[in-house]
């Protein structure tokens, strides 16, 4: 069998991979599912993602011992335990914890694809884990890929497209077919990975954190391998 490798351009497109049943990774770089990968990594029990902050209010009345966790233009929601940045995650905070989970782009990522059988979390974070158990679940299940981005309210994203190119980087190889804004991807992450970070802060949505005060975020979000974890969702729930 010839593996195909999709690339989504937006969320908005996850419908077509939902429906092939391909296997899907869902990346939100800045900030969501590196905030996730961080949490899981730091000992979080799961993380429950939903679309709107009513859901999550709800949610925390029910379950009080939930934490919320999330961001609506940037900032965290009232009420709220925690926000979107990864570096709030710590151990002490999130260990043995559920999350509510709701951000701008990537929680409405997640929940487009709800229905499909198997859903990791990636981010440069865990590039290498989550393209591993990708390849291996598609060629045991014998479906193509997708990489959906999330994006930035459902625009095209800088820092999406070139994690999606170093995840395609490691699927790449012997009976591995790429779509072309998969081969565009991996082209454009090969021509910068040598200044991830400086090619990334020149797109708008880093700037954005940056003027935010969110700058840090940022950086962190630009390690490439931090973590050995490939997060999924099963259920409407992430763990490992």
């Amino acid at each position: 069998m010839v593996l195909k490798v999709n690339l989504e351009l937006a969320a908005r497109d996850a419908v077509e991979a939902v429906r092939r049943g391909d296997i899907i990774v869902v990346i939100d770089v800045l900030r969501c599912t590196s905030s996730m990968t961080n949490a899981l990594a730091n000992g979080a029990k799961r993380i429950i993602p939903v679309k709107t902050l009513r859901e999550a209010y709800k949610l925390k009345s029910e379950h009080p011992n939930f934490l919320l966790a999330g961001e609506r233009g940037g900032l965290k929601p009232r009420g709220f335990d925690l926000g979107n940045s990864p570096l709030e995650f710590t151990r002490d905070k999130v260990h043995g914890k559920t999350l509510v989970f709701t951000t701008t782009s990537g929680t409405d990522a997640l929940f487009r694809c709800r229905t499909a059988k198997h859903v990791l979390i990636g981010s440069f974070l865990n590039v290498s884990s989550v393209a591993l158990k990708t390849k291996k679940t598609a060629q045991k299940e014998e479906k193509n890929i997708s990489i959906v981005l999330s994006g930035r309210k459902g625009r095209f994203s800088l820092e999406d497209f070139l994690c999606g190119g170093a995840i395609v980087e490691k699927l790449s190889g012997n009976n591995v077919a790429l779509s072309d804004a998969a081969f565009a991807s991996l082209l454009s992450f090969k021509q910068v990975e040598d200044s991830l970070l400086e090619s990334i802060y020149k797109g708008e949505h880093a700037r954005k954190l940056a003027e935010l005060g969110f700058g840090e975020d940022v950086k962190f979000c630009c390690q490439v391998d931090v973590f050995n974890i490939a997060p999924s969702l099963n259920d409407g729930v992430v763990t490992l």
